[in-house]
């Protein structure tokens, strides 16, 4: 049955063979031909996008077309016969064709969307020694990297969103606590990654479901600039009007401009 939905193409004058993404994928879709990646069959690939991120050319992309639905039951056939593991759960085709309602989840065990119990709670916190209480996550979903992240993911759904360039929490010591509890994280980087495909991400997020705000946290270095851009260029993609505040934080971890304390009880950054 043909569906319009996600594909993973390959750009062939970017691809330098290397075959990241061949193991990348979970559902054998990748192989490498004449010196190129390939797709083996488009009934292996979910569309997802979980090798994106494997590829160091950005030779990957995820278009949208019609073409054969998903395949689970081709797709163990074809792992089994190459000696590979069949992941445990896979995506129901109907999930991965556009406007769908609800994702049943990717292939890849990583990227399979998920709730998380924050541990920043009072249960939680109650369980942990004194002298670790600092340590505890304020995390309440996975996956965290804005390309992996399905636009119908239950978490998205009246969300607040923290739109967070890589080098963020490395860089801030107390960005869990102060900027990540009640929020949404959705990590990228401008410079390495495909900024058109994160314009396109945010755009479904804000189709798909009611989001309350967007805080941008990006670096004080020009290439990461781009991240305000994608929130902003999403936002209009979608034809949605979301409040969006951008905080910059300097490569020695302090904050460049006034920026809200978004932890419970803290100043609200979106109020008039």
């Amino acid at each position: 049955m043909k569906a319009t939905r996600k594909l993973i193409t390959v750009n062939e004058d970017l691809c330098n063979g290397c075959g990241n993404c061949v193991t990348g994928c979970a559902e054998g879709a990748l192989a490498i031909v004449d010196g190129k990646a390939k797709l083996v069959n488009e009934v292996f690939c979910d569309g997802l996008g979980a090798c994106l991120g494997e590829c160091p050319t950005g030779a990957l992309k995820v278009i949208e077309v019609e073409v054969e639905d998903f395949d689970p039951e081709a797709v163990a056939k074809h792992l089994r016969a190459q000696g590979r593991e069949v992941p445990d759960h896979m995506p129901d085709p109907a999930s991965l064709r556009l406007n769908a309602p609800k994702p049943h989840g990717g292939g890849c065990p990583g990227s399979r969307a998920m709730s998380l119990k924050p541990q920043g709670s009072p249960c939680q916190q109650a369980n942990v020694p004194r002298q670790q209480s600092a340590g505890v996550s304020n995390l309440t979903h996975w996956p965290i990297q804005l390309r992996l992240v399905p636009p119908t993911a239950p978490f998205l759904q009246n969300a607040s969103l923290l739109l967070t360039a890589d080098c963020v929490p490395p860089s801030f010591p107390d960005f869990n606590e102060r900027f990540l509890a009640g929020r949404v994280l959705l990590l990228g980087c401008p410079k390495f990654d495909d900024v058109q495909s994160y314009v396109d991400k945010v755009a479904d997020i804000l189709r798909h479901n009611t989001i309350k705000d967007i805080t941008v946290l990006r670096m004080e270095v020009p290439c990461c600039a781009g991240m305000s851009a994608i929130a902003q260029k999403g936002a209009q993609a979608a034809g949605v009007d979301v409040p969006i505040k951008t905080i910059i934080v300097s490569r020695d971890g302090k904050l460049l401009d006034h920026a809200p304390d978004l932890r419970p009880g803290g100043l609200n950054p979106f109020s008039r």
